[in-house]
């Protein structure tokens, strides 16, 4: 075999000699040798389009069965499966197919696909990638020149005074003429302006010169964020005004941006409870490009799952609520300082050990990761029965530890928490199990429209800062995660953030991710024959 390959990249053109050993490889394999990796997100298996290149003259031949491809106008070919036929060939590759970076652990997200370097506004200096939440808001300034991180904020949303979670904001814009207005105010005014400012100051970047923002959020997020009445996602049949890509002029929104015209893009999202954030997790996670069975699964507060095997994708949102992050319960508070985070317990005499976050003497209350714990650990050692009540035994000898009002029996894990004792109740542990019964039956039931079982997971991607700080081992042992073990979970943090960072900086995600959005199927589980039996299984401690 004699020849060699013309390659036309944005930096130029290049002559690439080729060998006869060559032809055995993948196109992006031999161009990868020659120092042109190319963007093989999915592993190089075809499921994306990442490494894709038009093939302008000559042929190639495909991997499975040998057959030539001929080269001509607009003829594109996924490199990963196409081999070199020995005979010269012209290819160019565009930006967006080629590899800028390396998979990579960016601020609080991991991101598993590589990724090119081709900004979705090639003239702006600056850009901001936004995961908007329903209790915080997230904020990365990036170099576009570079794909650096160069500043970052987070706040909570200002929307919280309005209601904990999606349901009770979508009711509040049915109160008053002017409620909407204010939750976008809140939003744009209160938060991401600030804590634009904020990055841009510790970066000593001019506001001036920010030039995008994407944005990543739940479908209601994104309906605020754009001023758009989202309450007729609050009643059945649960239909949002829109779903897929949007851009905004950021005058249009209020946000204070490099210019008035300066493009504001709203991420994709696939169905009115699962939102762009999981479009953007199933792209920043790899699970878009994985053959599975996989998982990708947010416990925030709201709780998603995606379970992909092999090309399908399903999605649905469970009614965890937000007692994981403290809500409701007697002494909850989220993860901030002050809040106790891990709980280790023995039972004869009893004690607890807690960990504080900044290790404050006087706790200010139990956030989620800590309410895991205690799960696990009293369940464990007898303090709990599987029902979620404590143990009679236990309570005869625990002295003035434990305590009865008129909401039943409530145990306390710190004397002089700062305004009093720190409990936990029977209530809260009744609303604790109703929330991981939601999540461990959303799972189940996703799995079983699949026709797996947990154990056949080879991958359980476990986004969202709650499970940043979750201990796995007492996770799986309370039954928020049942059947699983913990070589099969990886934490990914907040891959919301990390797909609107993606976006931002590749073009090419945003494509993925609508594509993604079209092809997943929203499973509303209340509809499933056996879901209320698995969620009532669920709600017992193992």
């Amino acid at each position: 075999m004699t020849g060699g390959i013309q390659l036309q990249t944005p930096g130029g053109r290049q002559e690439i000699a080729a060998a006869d050993s060559d032809a055995a490889l993948p196109l992006s394999e031999l161009l990868a040798r020659r120092g042109f990796p190319l963007n093989t997100r999915c592993g190089g298996r075809g499921l994306c389009a990442g490494c894709e290149v038009e093939l302008l003259s000559g042929s190639l031949r495909r991997g499975g069965d040998g057959e030539a491809v001929a080269g001509g106008k607009a003829v594109r070919v996924k490199s990963c499966q196409v081999r070199w036929a020995g005979v010269p060939v012209e290819i160019a590759v565009p930006a967006r197919s080629l590899l800028c970076h390396e998979p990579a652990v960016v601020s609080e997200f991991r991101i598993n696909v590589p990724w090119a370097h081709d900004p979705l506004e090639r003239e702006a200096r600056y850009g901001a990638a936004v995961d908007v939440g329903t209790t915080t808001v997230a904020l990365l300034l990036c170099d576009l020149a570079t794909g650096n991180v160069v500043g970052e904020a987070s706040a909570f949303n200002a929307q919280i005074r309005f209601g904990e979670d999606v349901l009770t904001r979508i009711q509040f814009c049915g109160t008053a003429g002017d409620a909407l207005a204010r939750l976008q105010r809140s939003v744009v005014a209160d938060t991401i302006n600030p804590l634009l400012r904020e990055a841009c100051k510790g970066a000593g970047v001019p506001a001036s010169d920010v030039g995008v923002m994407s944005v990543a959020g739940n479908t209601t997020m994104l309906h605020l964020l754009a001023g758009v009445d989202p309450t007729p996602m609050g009643v059945h049949p649960f239909r949002p005004v829109f779903l897929g890509h949007r851009c905004y002029a950021a005058r249009e929104l209020g946000l204070e941006l490099g210019g008035d015209a300066a493009p504001v893009h709203l991420m994709p999202g696939p169905a009115a409870y699962v939102g762009a954030d999981l479009a953007a997790g199933i792209a920043a996670t790899g699970l878009l490009y994985d053959e599975g069975p996989a998982l990708l699964v947010d416990v925030g507060t709201n709780g998603e799952i995606i379970a992909k095997v092999g090309g399908r994708l399903l999605g649905c949102a469970t009614a965890a609520g937000p007692a994981f992050e403290g809500a409701g319960l007697a002494s909850g508070t989220r993860a901030v300082q002050g809040a106790i985070e891990r709980v280790h317990l023995q039972r004869e005499p009893f004690a607890a050990e807690l960990g504080v976050i900044g290790g404050a003497a006087c706790p200010i209350g139990i956030c989620g990761s800590a309410y895991v714990d205690f799960l696990w650990e009293a369940r464990r050692i007898g303090i709990l029965q599987a029902t979620g009540r404590f143990s009679d035994q236990f309570c005869s000898s625990a002295g003035e530890a434990v305590q009865a009002d008129n909401h039943g029996r409530k145990l306390r894990l710190h004397a002089h928490g700062i305004s009093g004792p720190i409990w936990v109740s029977e209530m809260d542990i009744s609303r604790l199990l109703q929330a991981k019964a939601a999540i461990a039956a959303g799972m189940a039931t996703l799995l079983r429209l699949l026709g797996k079982a947990p154990c056949d997971v080879k991958r359980l991607y476990l986004a969202g800062g709650f499970g940043m700080h979750l201990s796995l081992e007492h996770a799986i042992g309370c039954g928020l995660l049942p059947g699983f073990a913990t070589g099969q979970i990886q934490v990914v943090g907040n891959t919301s953030l990390g797909g609107a960072f993606l976006a931002l900086n590749d073009r090419s995600f945003l494509d993925e991710m609508t594509a993604a959005c079209r092809a997943m199927e929203a499973v509303e589980l209340n509809l499933q024959p056996g879901f209320e039996d698995t969620y009532i299984d669920q709600l017992a401690l193992p």
